[in-house]
């Protein structure tokens, strides 16, 4: 007869499943003032989209990783340390056209984020235009 160890037996290897990978939100969006953040997030959401919002580059930046990338980013230039170098990065990270910026007079001018391939709004905006431009970039088919 063999004797019985004092050890619990031990767990199984631990796995995710499907359901239990981390799903990418529909938007991120980055904004440094939190009014304008949590007013665009807040209409975003209540019409159905999912959102995670930001007031950092680099937490955005982590946000936009490969496996988990939205299927938007919206970023606001206004307040941003190098909105130039934001946009360069994001340019890398994300298809031009999957990325709705909000700029303002003293950022970067609207024709030159345009020609960079991304949607662009000028401040001062409306949040339902953010909102209607942010669902028609949804719905347009990605270019490859």
């Amino acid at each position: 007869m063999r004797e019985r160890s004092s050890r619990p037996p031990s767990p199984p290897p631990a796995r995710i499943d499907d359901h239990m990978r981390p799903q990418a939100p529909d938007i991120v969006l980055l904004a440094t003032d939190w009014q304008p953040r949590a007013l665009i997030r807040a209409q975003l959401i209540e019409e159905g989209f999912e959102v995670v919002a930001t007031n950092t580059w680099p937490m955005m930046r982590q946000l936009l990783r490969p496996g988990i990338k939205p299927r938007l980013a919206i970023v606001d230039l206004k307040g941003l340390e190098d909105p130039g170098g934001v946009l360069n990065d994001l340019r890398v990270l994300m298809k031009p056209d999957r990325v709705l910026v909000l700029t303002a007079i003293g950022t970067v001018a609207r024709p030159d984020i345009e020609r960079l391939g991304f949607h662009a709004l000028s401040r001062p905006v409306v949040i339902q235009q953010v909102v209607r431009s942010a669902a028609k970039a949804l719905v347009e088919p990605a270019i490859s």
